[in-house]
């Protein structure tokens, strides 16, 4: 789009004041045009900054999961045999210690529980084996029936990770607030894009509220430079 028209006029040459200020919007046109590219520069750097830390934070969690399956909790199913075998080993006439063993025993795979949901939280192993599996096993554990249409291949684990926990968010308050007797999940790539819809026939009217956990998803999904509707 030009900024302006310069019509040549000889006896204009004399008239330093026009030229002066023909310099200065020439100048400023310059010095925008400048601060238009580095805006962008910086704007391009900030995604690709925002895109590590999402992909580091993606990296830890799976340390995490790891670590929680590997240490703590094979430690807990170690230790739970063990007071089995002990038990089995009991004297018959040590037997008034048995339902304390059978109590301890119960804890620790209380415990146990507790991790897997713990490490499913920071990451659902099922992942591993791609986000439409994970979604299927999502919906296999609903109290309410979810139809699944996920036609899709591998995509890059952390956006599998994101668009997991957008259904997991969706389908919770579906059952929790919505009211809803079954719901439809879909995640399909169109165009080189995954897109993730969850609908159900609840009452509707979530509102993504600062501190919510729908906030927080809108968060997640534009750090990996998708957006997330609500209707």
């Amino acid at each position: 789009m030009p900024t302006g028209v310069l019509l040549h006029d000889p006896a204009l040459l004399e008239r330093r004041d026009l030229l002066d200020g023909i310099l200065a919007a020439a100048t400023l046109s310059i010095e925008i045009a400048r601060l238009r590219v580095e805006v962008r520069l910086q704007l391009a750097e900030v995604h690709a900054s925002r895109a590590r830390i999402v992909e580091a934070g993606y990296e830890e969690r799976r340390r995490l999961e790891r670590d929680v399956h590997d240490g703590v909790q094979q430690r807990l199913v170690s230790l739970g045999m063990r007071i089995r075998r002990l038990q089995r080993s009991l004297p018959r006439e040590a037997g008034i210690l048995r339902p304390a063993l059978d109590q301890i025993v119960g804890e620790v795979g209380s415990a146990i529980a507790d991790l897997r949901q713990i490490a499913a939280g920071v990451r659902p192993a099922r992942l591993d084996d791609g986000l439409a599996a994970a979604l299927q096993d999502l919906a296999r554990v609903s109290p309410i029936p979810v139809k699944v249409e996920t036609p899709i291949g591998r995509v890059a684990p952390s956006v599998e990770a994101a668009a997991y926990f957008v259904a997991c968010e969706a389908l919770t308050n579906a059952v929790k607030h919505a009211s809803a007797t079954k719901v439809a999940l879909r995640a399909v790539r169109e165009n080189g894009a995954l897109h993730v819809s969850v609908s159900d026939d609840g009452v509707g009217g979530a509102v993504a509220r600062r501190g919510s956990g729908l906030a927080g998803l809108h968060d997640r999904v534009a750090a990996h430079g998708g957006t997330l509707e609500i209707l």
